[in-house]
């Protein structure tokens, strides 16, 4: 693959609507970035390109880790597009975004960072799942750590606090089910009997 001469850069060209080749007339140094006087080699139309290095921005976050929150300060770039839905490090975990606010306080799906007024997340490397554990006659409530990924299965056997249980049920939000399989993901409640 050829690369291209010294001068010629791909750049989005307003009067052909597209990136093409762009040949560089001037640049001046201008608000810690760069002021480019290019000519599109297609239509020879001639523009100013304004490059400024991103500021960084604190968009406040809630994150939420099973049943505690904490309130944290997450660095970006002020003009980087974040959505409902994406995913973070941070502290060495991993988070995904479940809720963004803009100034005016109305929740939105996507927005740049710097138009950011708060947000919230969940934790996502690892799950907790609220066990109901019954002996007998006696049930008492628990949880166990997974990976989300961890398959668990009605039926099949599993040690929880040293003794061994029967998966009785698994509870997934939309509803109790006495067989199949599922990720730790999606389950909300799983129902343990003694063996």
């Amino acid at each position: 693959m050829a690369s291209k001469p010294e001068g010629h850069v791909d750049l989005f060209c307003p009067s052909c609507s597209s990136e093409t080749e762009h040949v560089t007339l001037r640049e001046k140094e201008a608000g810690g970035g760069v002021d480019l006087l290019v000519r599109c080699s297609e239509c020879n139309h001639v523009h100013t390109v304004i490059l400024r290095p991103s500021k960084l921005v604190k968009i406040g976050m809630t994150l939420s880790d099973g049943k505690s929150s904490s309130f944290e300060s997450i660095d970006s770039d002020d003009d980087e597009e974040i959505r409902v839905g994406d995913t973070f490090e941070h502290d060495g975990f991993e988070w995904t975004i479940t809720r963004l606010e803009g100034q005016d306080a109305r929740s939105m799906k996507k927005m740049v960072a710097g138009s950011i007024r708060r947000g919230w997340a969940i934790r996502v490397d690892r799950v907790i799942i609220p066990l109901t554990m019954t002996d007998g006659e006696v049930s008492r409530s628990s949880s166990m750590e997974c990976s989300p990924d961890t398959i668990f299965s009605c039926e099949t056997h599993i040690e929880v606090e040293g003794s061994t249980w029967v998966i009785r049920a698994i509870h997934t939000g939309k509803g109790r089910t006495l067989r199949g399989r599922r990720a730790a993901a999606d389950i909300r409640r799983m129902y343990l009997h003694a063996e």
